[in-house]
C-alpha cells in the first residue's frame, strides 16, 4: 500500500485479571504462548499466535511500573484496548511513505518482551512507531515491526481447537462517522475507504477497520447488548476467520460457551466470554 502498512499485525486485549484471561481464553478453544514480560514496563502477556497475525492479552504485573496508559484503559473496561498495524516493508522505509503522505510518524521505539520457554529465556523484539491520534481518529494504534520474527511463531502455537485461522477486523463506536473520511483517506487512499449512511470501512491489507455509532451497531446486531457506559470511541467486537463454522459451533457447544448466528452465518460470542470483546468467527 502506498503507506507502507501491509495490514494488521495484531491487536492488544486490556485485562484486569492476566491468569483468569489465560483460563478464559484458553476455554474459548484458542491456544495461547508462554507468559512474556515486557523489558522496562510493569505489563506482561499472553499471545493467541495466528500464520500471519496474532492477538495479544494485555495485563499488569507491576502496577508501580510503567504501564503505557493500560492503567487508564482498565480503570474504565476491559477489552480491545488498540491495534498494531504491519509494516510492508522496513519501518523506515514505512515512515518515508507517511512522512510523503504529510503525515506525522514517531521516531521508532524499541520494545523487548522477556519470554521464558522450556529450553530457556528468549527476548523478542520490536520496533514501534506511532501516528497521532488525530491522523487515525477513534483509533490507538501503532506500526509494528518484528526484529526477531522467528521467536514468535512455533507450530505448535498456531493450532487452535476452536478452528480459528486468524485475524478478519474491528470494528470501533465513534460519536459520528462525519469526520473520520478525511484523515482515513489521507492514511489509506480514498479507493481503501468505503461509506453508507451507518458505516465507514477502511481496508487494510485482507483486513477491514468498521466504524460506526453504537446507536449503528445496534441495529446492525440487534442480539448483542453493548454496555451503556460504553466509552466512546472503542474497539467493540473482533473478527476471526475460520475454516470450518460446523466445527467451531461444535466446539463451542461443547464447553457451553453462549453463542449465537449472526445475519451471514457469523457465530457471535457475547462479550461477557471474553474480558469484553465481543467476538465474531466467520470462514474465510
Amino acid at each position: 500500500m502506498r503507506n507502507g502498512i501491509a495490514g494488521i499485525d495484531h491487536v492488544i486485549v486490556g485485562v484486569r485479571d492476566l491468569e483468569r484471561a489465560r483460563i478464559g481464553w484458553s476455554r474459548l478453544g484458542f491456544t495461547l504462548s508462554p507468559r512474556g514480560r515486557h523489558l522496562g514496563q510493569g505489563t506482561a502477556n499472553y499471545c493467541i499466535m495466528f500464520p500471519s497475525d496474532y492477538l495479544e492479552l494485555l495485563g499488569i504485573v507491576d502496577p508501580n511500573d510503567f504501564v503505557q496508559r493500560l492503567d487508564s484503559f482498565l480503570a474504565r473496561r476491559e477489552g480491545l484496548m488498540a491495534t498494531a498495524f504491519a509494516p510492508a516493508g522496513s519501518l523506515e522505509e514505512v515512515r518515508s511513505a507517511l512522512l510523503g503522505l504529510h503525515l506525522h510518524p514517531s521516531e521508532p521505539r524499541a520494545l523487548g518482551r522477556q519470554l521464558e520457554l522450556p529450553e530457556g529465556t528468549v527476548v523478542p523484539r520490536f520496533s514501534l512507531v506511532s501516528l497521532p491520534p488525530d491522523e487515525t481518529p477513534g483509533l490507538d494504534s501503532f506500526i509494528c515491526a518484528h526484529l526477531t520474527p522467528e521467536l514468535m511463531r512455533r507450530p505448535e502455537w498456531l493450532e487452535h481447537p476452536n478452528g480459528v485461522r486468524g485475524l478478519k477486523g474491528i470494528h470501533i463506536l465513534v460519536a459520528n462517522t462525519t469526520t473520520l473520511l478525511e484523515p482515513y483517506d489521507r492514511l489509506f487512499g480514498i479507493s481503501q475507504v468505503t461509506t453508507t449512511d451507518a458505516v465507514v470501512c477502511v481496508n487494510v491489507g485482507r483486513h477491514r477497520i468498521l466504524l460506526s455509532t453504537a446507536d449503528d451497531f445496534s441495529a446492525m446486531h440487534p442480539t448483542l447488548n453493548i454496555d451503556r457506559d460504553f466509552p466512546l470511541p472503542g474497539i467493540i467486537s473482533l473478527g476471526l476467520a475460520i475454516d470450518q463454522r460446523e466445527r467451531t459451533a461444535d466446539y463451542l457447544t461443547q464447553w457451553q460457551i453462549e453463542f449465537d448466528e449472526a445475519p451471514g452465518g457469523s457465530l457471535v460470542v457475547p462479550a461477557s466470554e471474553a474480558n469484553g470483546v465481543i467476538l465474531f468467527f466467520s470462514e474465510c
